[in-house]
């Protein structure tokens, strides 16, 4: 339904996709995933026409979105991040309008809106002003809208964006309904709405795919497995004693495939550790058959399957470390230091262009007898007042000079400036 082959797309020097390729089979629900700048809304805008590649193909249907536009938006459902609606519009009234445009007829829309009402529960708001509605309504209606020429293909950019948690639950049981007559291509940051109603998810950064498959195999990516196991601290079976934590951990550590051993918090009564192993290896017997030789009470043991969330920051992580790291490897051609020595440099040659005012010739200071030091004190403060009245009477002249040469400014030139 969707096959996407080698898309590329370019901002100037900036590559936003790089030889991107995927295919969305039909009835399938698919989790478009991805962090912010990755590539997630250019490729969704290129599949539904908003936006031309700068190479690859992409087709919706069997249709090429470059060859056929036209009939590619005949084919989709498309909900933009924050659906554009028009406000002053009853609900209904919105719909019959987004029919219109879709050439429906007055009775195909009737039974179109019975199915799209029930679907995204908008009966008790069809005869009110889309302004009038939250947030949650008005995703609604734009999924209705998307809905309304009934196509076989949807694809939905961050529908759950900025909604509470009722309304998020709500939306993705919409989404899971929608699914089982439709393919979607579900955009989300949300990985616990990918795990609820996708069954495979396609994970890209940098413009890059750097996943694609059902949720179990993308967990495996992460290449390890995880137990967590609980004895009591206080007590055992009879005839052994209780393990202290020290040797619960080196007992634990020993077994044959355990590449690591942490040690959890838990309350006084019990030891709890959670042990790590290569994925593939499976290591509840091995466990089992210590605990019974050691003779341990046993309160828990599992095994925990890796989260998608942890999957997601194994394969994004590299990128988001190089983000950071730009600013270190510009440094490498771009020192701050250096431009402050350059900006020096400018200040100093500006300082050397600047003309030099000539001072005016000293006498060369005569020798003054020896005072006594009371005297010496008051005479010092005449001479500080004497130079502080000096000063003044210097600033006042200099004044007096500006207004003078303001005065005997040429009248030619003002007439020049005019």
């Amino acid at each position: 339904m969707i096959e996407v082959k080698n898309l590329s797309k370019m901002y100037g020097g900036f590559r936003a996709l790089d030889r991107v390729s995927f295919q969305v089979r039909r009835g399938e629900v698919v989790g478009f995933l991805g962090p912010n700048g990755a590539g997630k809304s250019t490729t969704m805008r290129i599949l539904t026409c908003f936006l031309s590649a700068s190479d690859g193909v992409a087709r919706v249907h069997g249709i090429d979105v470059f060859d056929n536009p036209l009939e590619v938006r005949r084919k989709l459902g498309y909900l933009p991040q924050r659906a554009p609606l028009y406000g002053e519009m009853r609900v209904w009234d919105y719909l019959r309008f987004c029919a219109d445009m879709r050439g429906l007829s007055e009775s195909t829309f009737k039974s179109r809106m019975k199915r799209v009402v029930e679907v995204c529960g908008l009966a008790k708001v069809l005869g009110k002003d889309i302004r009038t509605l939250s947030h949650g309504y008005r995703q609604r209606v734009g999924l209705g809208q998307a809905l309304v020429h009934e196509p076989p293909i949807l694809i939905l950019d961050e529908p759950t964006s900025d909604l509470d948690p009722n309304e998020k639950a709500e939306v993705i049981r919409y989404i899971q309904e929608i699914g089982k007559n439709h393919t979607v291509l579900l955009s989300t940051h949300n990985l616990n709405e990918v795990e609820a109603a996708c069954a495979r998810a396609i994970i890209v950064s940098k413009g890059r795919v750097v996943a694609d498959g059902p949720l179990d195999e993308i967990r495996a990516k992460s290449g390890v497995g995880r137990y967590v196991i609980t004895v009591e601290e206080k007590r055992a079976r009879d005839g052994f004693k209780a393990p202290s934590a020290q040797e619960a951990h080196d007992a634990l550590r020993a077994i044959k495939g355990v590449t690591s051993v942490q040690e959890l918090p838990t309350d006084d009564r019990a030891h709890t550790f959670q042990l790590n192993a290569p994925h593939g290896v499976d290591l509840r017997a091995d466990l089992f058959q210590l605990i019974l030789q050691k003779g341990w009470m046993l309160l828990e043991m599992r095994r925990e399957s890796q989260t998608l969330e942890d999957v997601f920051k194994a394969l994004t992580r590299g990128d988001e470390r190089a983000d950071r790291g730009l600013a270190a490897l510009v440094g490498e051609s771009f020192s701050p230091d250096e431009d402050d020595e350059d900006e020096d440099e400018d200040e100093d040659e500006a300082e050397d262009e600047k003309p030099v005012a000539k001072a005016p010739a000293k006498s060369p200071p005569k020798e003054e007898p020896k005072k006594a030091p009371a005297k010496a004190a008051e005479e010092d403060e005449d001479d500080e007042e004497d130079d502080e009245d000096e000063d003044e009477d210097d600033e006042e002249d200099d004044e007096e000079d500006d207004e003078e040469e303001e005065e005997e400014k040429p009248a030619a030139k003002k007439g020049a400036k005019k």
